[in-house]
């Protein structure tokens, strides 16, 4: 699928941008990595994914702003223990954006649902990190069918607003990923190939617009979010909570915490974990706690399952 404003882009469109994620993680991964798109009325779905198995499959969800790229830290390792997918969101990373029908809950929620009803493997363990973990719970409250299990890695919530950010904060910060966590990651030389893939997507004005668009639909999903969580505890699935220390002021990071563990209690099967000496992306900072808590949410979804 190839369109007008994707040849723009750069070198081998968007879809390069997928060959050059696939090729980095590739080079860690034991597994093959394997690169999959889905038609969502004309636009392109785009994700990566590893490894292969019987139980639910883990989808990675990145925070707001951000790609499948941020899971490099964590995806080749889950990957040795079953299917692992990382997908794009519209107008980030790969994937094409949403022309139609902007960006709104609906949408958003509508695509991974979408994606984990085409993977055909039954319920999922999803994995979301900030914004991607509030995504997790939207889709738990609203398809419950879909969901084996949630991870939140030091998820957003509504009660808690940082300040909103601006176009060059935006740019920044997706550059400030790519230079802490992507490239190190890599390994010698692959991370060139990614510098130049992603340098290019970030320089894209459909980029930067959905960096700033999915910040002020956090904020504008606020009530939703709000009227959800009053409505009912999430499924009776095993949930952990994993909540970073560093980054903050005291008194906010503590608010945070607080707001994050009434999550994890409020759940039938949760669990509260404090990552000490982790940032915001804890699954860069500490990434075996974030596997940590994957595998163990999996293990307790089979003997569920099983049960």
């Amino acid at each position: 699928m190839q369109t007008g404003w994707e040849t723009r882009v750069g070198p081998g469109g968007l879809k390069g941008v997928q060959e050059a994620i696939v090729k980095v993680l590739a080079e860690r991964a034991p597994a093959e990595v394997r690169s999959g798109e889905l038609d969502r009325d004309g636009r392109a779905l785009r994700w990566v994914e590893a490894g292969s198995g019987t139980g639910a499959p883990v989808v990675l969800i990145a925070g707001s702003g951000t790609s499948s790229l941020t899971w490099a830290p964590v995806l080749p390792e889950l990957a040795e223990h079953g299917r692992v997918v990382a997908y794009d969101r519209a107008g980030l990373g790969a994937s094409e954006p949403d022309r139609a029908l902007g960006l709104t809950l609906e949408a958003q929620t509508g695509d991974l649902a979408a994606l984990l009803r085409h993977l055909d493997a039954g319920p999922a363990i999803l994995v979301g990190h900030s914004w991607g973990g509030q995504l997790a719970q939207l889709l738990a409250w609203q398809r419950p069918e879909l969901v084996a299990g949630l991870v939140l890695v030091d998820p957003a919530h509504e009660e808690f607003r940082p300040p909103a950010i601006g176009a060059a904060e935006a740019v920044l910060i997706r550059l400030w990923l790519l230079r802490t966590v992507l490239v190190p990651t890599a390994g010698p030389g692959a991370g060139d190939a990614l510098a130049r893939a992603e340098a290019a997507v970030v320089a894209h004005p459909h980029q930067r617009r959905t960096v700033l668009s999915e910040n002020r639909m956090t904020g504008l999903g606020v009530p939703e979010l709000r009227r959800r969580r009053a409505a009912g505890r999430l499924p009776e699935v095993p949930v952990a909570v994993l909540s970073a220390t560093e980054g903050l002021p005291r008194a906010m990071r503590a608010r945070w915490t607080a707001l994050q563990s009434r999550i994890a209690a409020n759940a039938a099967r949760g669990g509260h974990i404090v990552v000490n000496g982790a940032g915001h992306a804890v699954h860069a900072d500490k990434p075996r706690a974030v596997i940590t808590a994957v595998l163990e949410v999996s293990e307790h979804a089979r003997n569920i399952r099983n049960a």
